[in-house]
C-alpha cells in the first residue's frame, strides 16, 4: 500500500508551504488591507450615522418641546385676545346703554318742556279768550264799544287780579 498521497514529500511539503506564504503575502498586501480599509470606513460611516441619528433625534425632542412652548403661549395670547375683546365689547355695551339713557332722559326733559311750554301757550290763549269773550260780555252790557287801549287795561287788569287769586 503505497499510497503517494498518504506519503509526505519533503520537497512537495516545502513548496507547499511557500505557496501557502507567498499566497499570504499577496492576499495580506492586495486583499486583506483594502477589505480591512473598507471595513473600518464602513465601520465609521455607521458610527457616523448613528452619531447623526442621535443628534437628529435630539434635535427633534428639542424642537418639539419648542413647539410645544410656542402652542402654550399661542393659547395663552389667543385667551388674553378673546378676554381683552370681551371686556371690551362689555365696556363698549355699557357706554352704549349710558349713551342711550342720557339720550331718552334728553329726550323726556325736552318733551316735558315743550308740554309745559304748550300749556302755557294754551293756558295764555283761553286766558285771552276769555278776557275777550268777557270783554264783548262788558261793552253788550255797557253797550257801547271799549277802545284797544281800554281792551288792554282790562285784560291786564283782570289777569292780575286772577294771578292774585291764585296765591
Amino acid at each position: 500500500m503505497n499510497n503517494p498521497l498518504i506519503q509526505p514529500d519533503p520537497g512537495l511539503f516545502i513548496w507547499t508551504i511557500v505557496t501557502f506564504l507567498v499566497l499570504l503575502m499577496l492576499l495580506a498586501k492586495f486583499a486583506w488591507k483594502p477589505l480591512l480599509q473598507a471595513l473600518e470606513k464602513r465601520q465609521e460611516t455607521i458610527r457616523k450615522s448613528l452619531d447623526d441619528a442621535q443628534a437628529a433625534k435630539q434635535e427633534l425632542e428639542r424642537l418639539q418641546q419648542q413647539s410645544a412652548q410656542i402652542m402654550r403661549q399661542a393659547r395663552l395670547d389667543a385667551e388674553a385676545v378673546i378676554d381683552k375683546g370681551r371686556v371690551d365689547a362689555e365696556r363698549l355695551g355699557e357706554e352704549l346703554r349710558q349713551k342711550a339713557k342720557d339720550e331718552a332722559e334728553g329726550i323726556v326733559r325736552n318733551a316735558g318742556r315743550q308740554i309745559q311750554l304748550e300749556t302755557q301757550k294754551a293756558m295764555q290763549q283761553i286766558r285771552q279768550e276769555a278776557v275777550d269773550v268777557s270783554v264783548m260780555i262788558a261793552s253788550k252790557l255797557l253797550e257801547r264799544h271799549v277802545s284797544k287801549e281800554d281792551n288792554a287795561r282790562l285784560i291786564d287788569d283782570t289777569l292780575k287780579q286772577i294771578e292774585a287769586s291764585r296765591q
